[in-house]
């Protein structure tokens, strides 16, 4: 008799756990799941509405990274070096990851290089561009010398002839003035 209560509060039990059970949980057992991501996508679109839709297919884009190619295979687009490389299955295996890695660090060398070969060639060209530096600008150039003007070239009273002449005479008087004082010096 204890058995049968045992047995009988076991069906029971049983009975209400499948009744209880949510109606979608059941039937998912005996459907099969999609296998890459076309499948999936295929399923997102029956979904009844367009938020459910757009979950769904956001849901496929979370599990499959690749995509079904035409003649068969697999593709996986990496945007972060702007090309595709074919894969085996749906999603990358870990060699297959390992190589798009090692290509993603070939990919920034190559980036870093070019930025500074361009900068390199943009500092070459505004070198080239600036014109050349000199020393002393246009306006305080220093005037040569001229030569004492003729005077049959001269203009009477005019400053630029009569100026040697008097440079002359100052320079006479200097030696006079001088000569004279540093000889009574000597003598006393």
């Amino acid at each position: 008799m204890i058995r049968s209560r045992i047995l009988a509060l076991l069906v029971g039990a049983t009975g209400a756990f499948a009744v209880l059970q949510p109606s979608h949980a059941y039937a998912q057992w005996w459907s099969r799941a999609p296998v890459d991501f076309e499948e999936c996508a295929d399923v997102a679109e029956k979904a009844p509405g367009k938020q459910e839709r757009t979950s769904a297919l956001a849901e496929c884009n979370a599990k499959f990274a690749g995509r079904r190619k035409p003649g068969g295979g697999y593709t996986y687009y990496d945007f972060m070096q702007n090309r595709t490389f074919d894969i085996a299955g749906p999603n990358p295996t870990p060699e297959e990851q390992k190589h798009i890695d090692e290509q993603y660090g070939l990919y920034l060398e190559k980036l870093r290089r070019n930025s500074i070969a361009a900068a390199f060639a943009a500092k070459q060209q505004q070198v080239q561009q600036v014109p050349p530096v000199s020393l002393r600008s246009e306006s305080e150039r220093v005037p040569l010398p001229t030569r004492r003007p003729k005077a049959a070239n001269c203009v009477k009273n005019s400053f630029s002839c009569e100026w040697p002449k008097l440079s002359e005479s100052l320079n006479e008087l200097k030696k006079k003035l001088f000569t004279s004082s540093s000889s009574k010096a000597k003598r006393g």
